[in-house]
């Protein structure tokens, strides 16, 4: 499933963030443009039966600090998120100071994998 919907693109010192009129509370940011995009929040709403805003014309969006542009999301290699067990192995001690900093062990494998493969 493909979707396309404007952004706006703005400029820090040295990082960009990204918001999206259409999608209320997705807004992302990163070091490049290119690793700002994530298709996370769609596939979210879309696994929550939740509606899924139409995109706006971009003609009609007018930006004073940034730019803006089409960006397009296939959620189709994001579908499969049925959850599979995994098995690791770490030293004790970074397992214990991990625990009690409360760190997330699988939301940090995730990301750690999203960002080695550059989904």
């Amino acid at each position: 499933m493909l979707f396309v919907y404007p952004a706006i693109f703005h400029k820090e010192t040295d990082s960009y963030w990204v918001e999206f009129p259409d999608l209320e509370g997705c807004h992302t940011y990163g070091s490049s443009i290119s690793n700002t995009m994530e298709a996370a929040y769609l596939l979210t709403l879309l696994e929550q039966n939740k509606a899924i805003a139409s995109p706006s014309d971009i003609s009609v969006i007018h930006v004073k600090d940034g730019f803006s542009s089409l960006v397009s999301c296939d959620i189709n290699q994001y579908k499969d998120t049925k959850a599979v067990k995994k098995t690791l192995t770490i030293p004790s001690w970074l397992n214990n100071r991990a625990i009690s900093m409360g760190i997330n062990f699988s939301q940090v494998l995730q990301e750690a994998l999203l960002s080695k493969i550059q989904v």
